[in-house]
């Protein structure tokens, strides 16, 4: 199984961690057992966010039952120094820690609220007071912007980055992630399943894992799931010329239909948070009936039930696709949920 040093963290890590999304939405203890399993079987990082609700503490109770040592990686929305070192705080209680490998500036969406991170009393002022009290290690940014992610890299100030990747999104590939290597800045990549889109597990972890030199974390809420990935990752990655036909027919299949998040479509002039809507079936799958409750997602859901089809987003996406339908498809199914 192979190993790989997070850029100039100098952490070495196997090259697939273990995702904290979906051990919040089943009970405490097959998710504190999922965890285990996977520290047992070998895992040697692990993700999370305080965005996670019961994630961060799920997974330090877990830890608290193994002597085996991870790498610990999670995250805040807050983009304020104050806030961001509160937050800090409550994930060194949740996780029975007193040190977090990595800190992550989390879900930073554009150049504006990058700015206002990097602003004074933003963010990363908190993150450094936070290092320079001993606890924590190294700072991260997550974000579904490849543009934001290219000027991150270009500035060189965050040790690691999470960008999305997988076979129907792989334009990070393309240049972020070799510029992010080649400034010996660490990769993690996220969503190798496209948030659920890919059913296929060996499909998707054998194309992200085909690359060297990244970090992948796939989330999984039981045993079996992990034994799956596990034994994956642990055989060759080499796509046949079968499999390669496959992905392309998947590809295929969501061409019209499937958000790159790019966010050329926006700004919308109702001000809806299309990628996050179009992707909202996946964060229910992925987080649980709750998060239509409570949380940010409420809000943009109020947002999109403005719609006026007025077709401008259309017109911008790169992919063609119909977008207000899709919106009114994903309102639709939500509704469906609540019942």
């Amino acid at each position: 199984m192979k190993k790989i040093i997070l850029g100039k963290t100098g952490l070495e890590v196997y090259q697939m961690g273990f995702g904290g999304i979906p051990i919040q939405r089943v009970s405490e203890k097959q998710a504190i057992d999922t965890v285990l399993h996977a520290v047992e079987k070998g895992v040697d990082f692990i993700d999370t966010s305080r965005m996670y609700t019961t994630s961060e503490s799920r997974i330090g109770k877990a830890l608290k039952q193994t002597d085996k040592k991870v790498v610990l990686a999670t995250k805040s929305i807050d983009r304020t120094s104050d806030g961001i070192r509160k937050d800090i705080e409550n994930s060194l209680n949740d996780l029975q820690c007193d040190y977090i490998d990595i800190y992550q500036c989390h879900y930073v969406r554009d150049a504006e609220d990058y700015k206002g991170i990097m602003s004074p009393g933003g963010a990363y002022e908190g993150l450094l007071k936070a290092k320079e009290d001993g606890v924590v290690g190294h700072f991260g940014i997550t974000s579904h912007s490849l543009d934001l992610l290219e000027k991150v890299v270009e500035d060189g100030v965050f040790d690691t980055i999470m960008a999305c990747y997988s076979f129907l999104e792989p334009a990070s590939i393309e240049k972020v992630i070799p510029m992010a290597i080649e400034k010996n800045i660490g990769v993690i990549a996220m969503k190798s399943f496209s948030g659920g889109a890919i059913d296929n597990p060996e499909l998707a972890l054998k194309y992200v894992l085909s690359h060297n030199d990244i970090l992948i974390i796939p989330g999984v809420e039981n045993e079996d799931l992990f034994d799956i990935n596990w034994q994956i990752f642990q055989g060759s990655h080499d796509l046949s010329s079968s499999e390669l036909l496959e992905i392309e027919e998947v590809r295929k299949q969501f061409d019209k239909v499937f958000c790159r998040r790019c966010d050329y479509c926006q700004p919308c002039s109702e001000e809806i948070a299309i990628q996050i809507i179009l992707g909202a079936r996946s964060m229910v799958k992925r987080m649980g009936l709750e998060s239509l409750e409570t949380g940010f997602l409420s809000f943009f859901l109020e947002k999109a039930a403005n719609c006026t089809e007025c077709g401008e987003c259309i017109e911008r996406c790169p992919y063609d696709l119909p977008i207000p339908e899709l919106i009114k498809e994903n309102l639709q199914w939500i509704e469906e949920q609540k019942k």
